[in-house]
């Protein structure tokens, strides 16, 4: 078996951190994040503040993970760059998630959400790491809006 190239270990530690966030799993995800506050970590989730500090980040994820009943991604257009030991994914998240249901034991409604996002992670002697990540909302048209350019 040949070794996988940096841009493949770097594809997969990608894949890995929102397959723990599918799954739900706050051990797995947090072995994905560099370890130590003092390395710059950052993350920027779609309309939050910018959190600092790989414990507010962590704190932040255990959060969502905590109210999001149900969550998968679906990437698209991802693209890996690496130079030297650092490394720069870009892609779409296709998110489908539902909260908690009316209902005891039924999901509550399924909503779909597009994001576009930057991972950079860093090179370590454990493999490729979190160092920061940044999503941001992919704003488009509504009904309302496509109806206000129609000619009259």
């Amino acid at each position: 078996m040949t070794a996988r190239t940096d841009n493949e270990q770097v594809e997969v530690a990608n894949t890995t951190f929102y397959e723990a966030m599918e799954r739900g799993d706050f051990d797995a995800l947090s072995e994905l994040w560099l370890d130590g506050d003092d390395d710059g970590i950052s993350c920027v989730h779609p309309g939050w503040p910018v959190l600092t500090g790989r414990g507010e980040v962590l704190r932040s994820y255990a959060l969502i993970m905590a109210n999001t009943e149900y969550i998968q991604f679906f990437l698209t257009d991802v693209v890996v760059s690496v130079c030297a030991d650092t490394a720069l994914v870009t892609c779409t998240e296709n998110i489908l998630s539902g909260g908690p249901a009316e209902e005891s034991g039924e999901l509550g409604p399924l909503v779909g959400q597009l994001v576009v996002a930057t991972n950079i992670f860093r090179r370590t002697p454990e493999g490729w790491k979190i160092w920061s990540h940044h999503g941001s909302p992919v704003l488009t048209e509504t009904d309302e809006e496509t109806d206000d350019e129609t000619p009259a």
